[in-house]
């Protein structure tokens, strides 16, 4: 436990100084913060997603080892790329349905998604840096620390969904960690989980830029409430199986 904690803080550290840092130099260079620039926020972003890729690696917090993927599961890869699809649209219907919570990270965000190079920061490093980190590393010692599996995966969904400093994003965060923690303890993989990661993040990205009204409900989408809930039982019917499959094929 004390390792998990120590991991998230220090990704949070790097995550939380390194804009500093970088805000800092951006201000010194260019006569303004690079927290007000949407560039400035995905250089950093970036910088520092390599930097806490290189340090975990470097100090083996967690392990890289390629015995999955060397089994070939394209089928299960492609079964985790599905499951992410079909939990898009209920996904979005459970947050539509819950109270509002404050959404701090709002500006920033527009910003990012609004940009192309955005997609570099939202859709590939943050699957593969989180994935690292609330996986490879926190997880792994929460499982080494408590005998009850799904114990050390709720603890490592709830340090996942923290880790977003943004209330709005704490229930999908949470729920999703629940998912990804059980694909990785089904797997000691982050492959499945990264590839997870990325079509729900790619799919958010594409979807801010198709319709990019925050305040669009499924109902506005759909036109309907009542065709907004037959997607939402389709999207169930893509989801279920998907994870059924996936239930079937990872075997630890």
């Amino acid at each position: 436990m004390k390792n998990a904690i120590i991991y998230t803080f220090v990704f949070l550290a790097f995550q939380v100084m390194g804009g500093f840092i970088v805000d800092g130099i951006w201000r010194w260079a260019f006569g303004k913060g690079a927290m007000s620039d949407a560039t400035g926020i995905i250089v950093t972003t970036a910088v520092f997603t390599f930097i806490t890729v290189a340090v975990f690696l470097l100090a083996r917090w967690c392990e890289v080892s390629r015995n999955w993927i060397r089994k070939r599961p394209w089928v299960t890869l492609i079964w985790c790329a599905v499951a992410a699809i079909g939990a898009i649209i209920p996904s979005i219907w459970f947050q539509e349905h819950m109270p509002e919570l404050p959404n701090i990270a709002e500006d920033t965000f527009d910003m990012i998604m609004k940009e192309r190079w955005g997609y570099v920061t939202i859709g590939l490093l943050a699957p593969l840096g989180e994935e690292l980190v609330f996986r490879g590393a926190i997880l792994r010692s929460l499982l080494n620390w408590c005998s009850k599996a799904w114990t050390a995966i709720a603890i490592s969904a709830l340090l996942f969904a923290a880790a977003h400093m943004n209330p709005a994003q704490l229930p999908h965060a949470f729920v999703i960690g629940l998912l990804l923690g059980w694909l990785y303890y089904r797997t000691n993989s982050i492959i499945p989980g990264m590839v997870y990661h990325w079509i729900n993040n790619s799919v958010a990205y594409v979807m801010y830029n198709l319709y990019p009204n925050p305040d669009l409900t499924l109902t506005d989408l759909f036109g309907s409430e009542r065709t907004a809930l037959m997607a939402v039982g389709f999207s169930l019917c893509i989801f279920l199986p998907a994870l059924f499959q996936l239930n079937m094929r990872l075997k630890r």
